[in-house]
Formats: C-alpha cells, structure tokens, sequence
C-alpha cells in the first residue's frame, strides 16, 4: 500500500482577490422643505374707551356726543350708557347716571 497523502492546511484562508473600491457615503434623503405658515393678522388695537363709563365703549376723544344727537362729534356713542365716574362729556343731560337714553 502506498502512504495516504496528507492534507496540507493552509493558516490563511484563500480567497479569490476581489477589485478595491473607494467607499462612496450614502446619498441621503433631503427632507422635504416645509410650507412655511401663514403669517398671523395684525391684532387690531384695543379700542381706548374711557374708563368713566360702562355699557358702551365710550371713545376717548376731545368731543364725544351721542348718535342720533344734535351734537356735531367728532365721536359718537350709541346709548344708553351708564355714567360710572364723572361725565366728562355732559352725554346724561338730566343727570339721572345713564346717558345718550333719549
């Protein structure tokens, strides 16, 4: 018989030799741009009403009548209105605490 021949074992594995190539970074996704928000109105300002009197904005202003008046304004308030602190426009012609209520 002749001698089995033995097997020779190689430390390092063979491989076949693959080509190098340089590795490219993924290209990622751009997220999509947001529509932008519709730009909040302007708050309208406050109306400035005097603070002497309640039930209707009273404008602030050099001459106030009543609608519907005879009075020649500038501004004008629709009655009734009730006189809080001091008629600083004579609006309560007979002096009962409510205004513009004729």
């Amino acid at each position: 018989m002749s001698p089995t021949p033995t097997p020779t074992i190689s430390s390092t594995p063979s491989r076949t030799a693959e080509p190098q190539t340089e590795a490219k970074p993924k290209a990622t996704a751009k997220p999509k741009p947001q529509p932008k928000p519709a730009p909040k109105p302007a708050p309208k300002p406050a109306p400035k009403c005097d603070p002497n009197y309640s039930g209707a904005c009273v404008p602030i202003a050099y001459d106030v009548e009543c609608a519907g008046g005879s009075g020649n304004g500038p501004a004008y308030v629709s009655g009734p209105v009730r006189v809080t602190g001091t008629d600083i426009y004579g609006l309560d012609r007979d002096g009962d605490g409510i205004a513009c209520d004729s």
